[in-house]
């Protein structure tokens, strides 16, 4: 029998299987905040407590993954976080002893390029969109990607992808790494519960004692970077050019960045 809960914007259902799907429920873009965030780690705390779960499928509801922050104000609650308030419960998703496979479709942008980042898997279809788009809204890098992206992709493909901000469709993403599985759309659902599902079918303590190993520091590196990422952001969301960057994304055009 599966069980329903609700954190927040978060729904959280756990099959028989020992399977939990975790949905962030703010379509269409699932935009995030501290408080989104918050709500995320608290499901994933509740869910390690005992032996009812023993892997996590992240997704959303709606178009896209997720859009990151509303910098632009497009959901009507444009960004106001703190970097530190909202990396700070970024850090409690690292903490947390589940695996996690997050299924993504449509954009996982910025932020939300991070959060996906944070899984352990990532499933995707070929229309999947992944961006870090963060240089050219005149802005820095965020929520760890500093130390996530280049473990996932390699040094030179994570310059890439963080100088530029290009868009990365599914198959790119499959050849990079940054994807383990590509799937038809239609299939997202059900290819990332099957692998969260052969991960819940090892033993758990052995699953948990291996991800710790393979982990060993990840925790500890993820603070101090978004620690370094906040102040770098705090600094640089007082420049024109970041000014610049959210009118033209807002606008939908190209940004004339002067360097100030």
């Amino acid at each position: 029998m599966s069980t329903h809960e609700g954190f927040g914007d978060v729904g959280v259902t756990v099959g028989p299987d020992r399977v939990a799907r975790v949905e962030i429920r703010r379509p269409p873009n699932n935009f995030f905040d501290a408080t989104l965030i918050r709500s995320l780690a608290d499901a994933y705390e509740a869910l390690a407590e005992g032996d009812r779960c023993r892997a996590i499928v992240l997704c959303s509801e709606g178009k896209h993954f997720c859009a990151g922050a509303d910098f632009g104000g497009s959901s009507g609650s444009p960004a106001r976080d703190e970097p530190t308030s909202l990396y700070g419960e970024a850090g409690r998703l690292f903490r947390a002893p589940l695996p996690v496979v997050a299924a993504v479709q449509g954009a996982a942008v910025g932020g939300g390029l991070g959060l996906c980042c944070s899984a352990d898997f990532r499933v995707a279809a070929p229309e999947a969109r992944f961006a870090a788009n963060f240089a050219q809204l005149g802005f820095h890098h965020g929520f760890a990607l500093s130390v996530t992206l280049p473990a996932i992709v390699g040094q030179q493909a994570a310059l890439d992808l963080l100088y530029t901000g290009r868009r990365v469709a599914g198959a790119e993403a499959r050849s990079l790494g940054l994807c383990d599985r590509l799937v038809d759309a239609g299939d997202l659902p059900t290819a990332a519960h099957e692998l969260a599902a052969t991960i819940a079918a090892s033993a758990p303590l052995a699953v948990r004692s291996i991800r710790a190993t393979m982990r060993a520091g990840l925790v500890d590196r993820v603070a101090a970077a978004m620690e370094h990422e906040a102040a770098e952001q705090d600094s640089l969301r007082r420049t024109a050019d970041f000014a610049e960057g959210v009118r033209a994304m807002a606008e939908r055009r190209r940004p004339e960045f002067e360097g100030w």
